[in-house]
């Protein structure tokens, strides 16, 4: 059983639609998938469309009332199941301050029942909180969903951090094991750069016995697609919203390559034309994605004609000249001790 950690404390990086689109992705291949919303907000339940009644046990119930994982989950389908969340995840944190061994309660759970499923992927509030510090303490693979911009880059130096201490102290078994490039623009010397310096960073971190040490760039990009921001609307995966869609087409990339089929990288030298013709394409620069399906939303009215497209841009990245070194951001407040050794930087 493999139990990844999607995480980034930054919000807005696709965690949440990597966790959804990827569990569904391999449980599409045959594998049994559970998922775990630690996130108060509960997007990853509102993007599978559970509708969670007030009886029904969540992942507050999980780690303060000792409530099992068969008891707390939901069926999506045959091969994907869901513990869900809810904005009372939110009072879990103070409740449990006093309670020893807190941090090891989502673990227990899991081991409780070692042989049920294939994959666990649990996604992480944007925070190194309690609720963090557990799904960390239980995993044993970190993937780390990154915008291609410079300031999503920041903070990785606080949570390399905080996964060594982990694993020193916790979990010795945790390893960051993949980067996912989210929202990519392949169109962007912008996007180019911050490939360059993740690259960078993990050769040289190969060299070094850290956690991070066999991290590796996955192939895949997910590339900006509309119809991934569109389908946790209608409660839907982007398999079922928009099956021939970029999103759909890289996440099953990103399926094969973690189950270990080989890297899916989509061809950059295919035609500009529909995906269902030609499923493995690159968008052109300034077209990041294909034409909205309108027959998947409900109707509403008349629509005018489409405007002209519009010319291409470098409103993204233009002019923008990265320092060649990017310094760990401080943390503010250690959970585990008061150090002050220094830890590498994206260089």
């Amino acid at each position: 059983m493999r139990r990844i950690a999607v995480i980034n404390q930054k919000g807005g990086v696709g965690k949440t639609t990597t966790t959804v689109n990827l569990g569904a992705a391999l449980a599409r291949r045959g594998y049994r998938v559970l998922l775990i919303d630690l996130d108060p907000q509960g997007h990853l339940t509102l993007s599978l469309g559970l509708d969670l009644e007030a009886s029904s046990p969540t992942t507050y119930d999980l780690l303060t009332r000792s409530v099992s994982l068969s008891q707390a989950r939901r069926r999506v389908n045959d091969a994907l199941w869901c513990v869900g969340s809810h904005i009372e995840l939110a009072a879990a944190e103070p409740e449990l301050m006093g309670v020893v061994g807190r941090e090891m309660i989502l673990r227990d759970a899991i081991e409780a029942e070692p042989d049920a499923y294939d994959y666990i992927l649990m996604d992480c509030p944007p925070s190194l909180g309690l609720l963090t510090l557990n799904a960390l303490a239980a995993a044993k693979e970190v993937f780390v969903p990154v915008q291609p911009h410079f300031l999503a880059l920041q903070g990785m130096g606080n949570l390399l951090k905080t996964v060594s201490l982990l694993s020193q102290r916790i979990n010795p078994e945790l390893r960051v094991t993949g980067i996912l490039l989210c929202m990519f623009e392949s169109g962007t010397r912008l996007a180019g750069e911050v490939v360059e310096e993740l690259e960078s960073f993990l050769s040289q971190a190969g060299r070094a016995s850290m956690p991070w040490a066999n991290a590796r760039l996955f192939d895949t990009r997910v590339r900006r697609n509309i119809k991934l921001a569109e389908s946790p609307s209608y409660g839907q995966t982007i398999f079922d919203y928009a099956p021939t869609s970029h999103g759909a087409i890289d996440y099953e990339c990103l399926a094969a390559e973690v189950a270990g089929n080989g890297s899916s990288r989509p061809a950059t030298d295919a035609p500009d034309e529909h995906p269902a013709s030609h499923p493995l394409r690159e968008p052109r620069p300034d077209v990041l994605d294909d034409a909205p399906d309108r027959s998947a939303m409900e109707p509403r009215g008349s629509y005018a004609p489409a405007p002209a497209e519009p010319s291409p841009t470098r409103a993204h990245g233009a002019g923008i000249e990265p320092s060649p070194n990017l310094p760990p951001t401080p943390v503010s407040q250690d959970p585990f001790s008061d150090d002050d050794q220094d830890w590498p930087a994206l260089q």
